[in-house]
Formats: C-alpha cells, structure tokens, sequence
C-alpha cells in the first residue's frame, strides 16, 4: 500500500487478490491486510504471503502463487 508500490500498480494487485478471496469463498477465511514501504520500492508492486515475499507481482502471478498455496488445481 505504499505509494512506490502503489505507483507500479498495486491498486490492480488488491483488486485482484479481493476478487480471488470472493470467488473461492475465502473472504471469512483468510485476512487480507495492507502495508506501508517494505524497504525494496525498486521490486514492487510486492505481496506478502505467510512471511514470503513476492516481488514485481501481476495478476497471472498471483493467481498460480495462490492455487500453489490453497491448494487449487487447473481446471
């Protein structure tokens, strides 16, 4: 949610991940929080998953990033 990240796109990325939590019903489940400067404003828009971080995320990133962690499989 910092402005550096924010500026290369994050406002998509929390629109995305809020879309992905709606779709599979995991909106009761799963605590989707923002955050100010993570210090590597060079590697944004970044996402923090169970302490794991993710750099220059984008959509297609995300969704393989989060079926590989809940456990979803292609269709």
């Amino acid at each position: 949610m910092g402005s550096s990240c924010f500026s290369r796109g994050n406002k998509k990325t929390v629109g995305f991940i809020q879309n992905y939590l709606k779709e599979k019903g995991l909106t009761d489940e799963i605590v989707l929080k923002g955050a100010h400067c993570m210090g590597e404003c060079d590697k944004g828009p970044l996402v923090e998953i169970d302490g794991e971080l993710f750099h220059h995320v984008t959509d297609s990133m995300l969704q393989e990033i989060f079926d590989s962690k809940l456990g979803y499989t292609a269709d």
